[in-house]
Formats: C-alpha cells, sequence, structure tokens
C-alpha cells in the first residue's frame, strides 16, 4: 500500500532520522552475534544480511511510503553500489593519511546524499497505476475525480 508523496526535503530528514535507526539495529545485531559466540565475520555477514532487510522495509515504509518487496532486488543493488563507493573513498582517504574514522566521517554525508538520490530514482521511484514510472510532479497534482 502506497501512502501520499512526502515533498523532497521533508523525506530527505525522514531518510537521516531512518538511517539512525537501522545503523543502530544494526550495530545491535552485530553485537547480539558477537555476544552469542559468533566471530566478527560471521556477526558481520549475518547483522548485514538481517540488517539490510531491515533497512530495505523501515525505508521503504517509512519513507517513501512503499514496502513492496519485489523492490528488494533493485535495494541490494543500490547498497552494493553505495558499499562499494564507501570502500573505494575510504581507502583512497586513508592512503590520503586521513585515520579510518575520520575518513568514515567525512564520507558519511555525501555517501547518505547518494543513498537517498538512488533510492529515491532507482528503487523506491514513482509509479502510476500501470507501473509506469511518473515525475515527482505528477505526485503533487490532485487526482482527477473523473
Amino acid at each position: 500500500m502506497r501512502r501520499p508523496a512526502l515533498a523532497g526535503g521533508r523525506r530527505f530528514v525522514i531518510f537521516l532520522m531512518v538511517g539512525g535507526l537501522n545503523t543502530a539495529v544494526g550495530y545491535s545485531l552485530f553485537a547480539a552475534f558477537i555476544l552469542l559466540g559468533a566471530g566478527a565475520t560471521v556477526a558481520l555477514a549475518a547483522a548485514t544480511v538481517l540488517g539490510v532487510l531491515f533497512n530495505f522495509k523501515s525505508i521503504g515504509h517509512l519513507v517513501f511510503g512503499n514496502g513492496d518487496s519485489r523492490l528488494l532486488p533493485r535495494f541490494v543493488g543500490v547498497y552494493t553500489v553505495q558499499f562499494l563507493a564507501n570502500l573505494i573513498a575510504l581507502r583512497g582517504l586513508e592512503n590520503a593519511g586521513l585515520s579510518p574514522l575520520l575518513a568514515q566521517l567525512v564520507i558519511l554525508p555525501p555517501l547518505s546524499l547518494g543513498n537517498f538520490l538512488l533510492m529515491r530514482r532507482l528503487v523506491f521511484r514513482p509509479v502510476d497505476g500501470a507501473g509506469r514510472r511518473r515525475s515527482d510532479a505528477a505526485l503533487k497534482k490532485p487526482a482527477d475525480p473523473l
């Protein structure tokens, strides 16, 4: 079930807030697996898989008003691209002398904006009843009563 569209700026703020929730959930999953005795690699893999599924539902429902499971492959694709971009930028900044923690702080703002734009355009893009992509402007027009 789709909700009415939010204005772009408000949607981005909600995206950032949901991102904070998603980060807390992902870290909590990782910590839980570690505390249950899993190794770091297993804990990371399990937390990532479960975290992506949680993120898909939270971002889909709370930010874009669409939790259609058929969008999951595109969502995973965007996450994969974002991971690779993050990795490349992180290594580049580390090679330039930044610590990993500082480098990740530098990367986070442009990565968050890029993630939002990719999610909005490639995953949760507006569609009409026939499945055709609609422009954002079309979403703001009132429905024709006839």
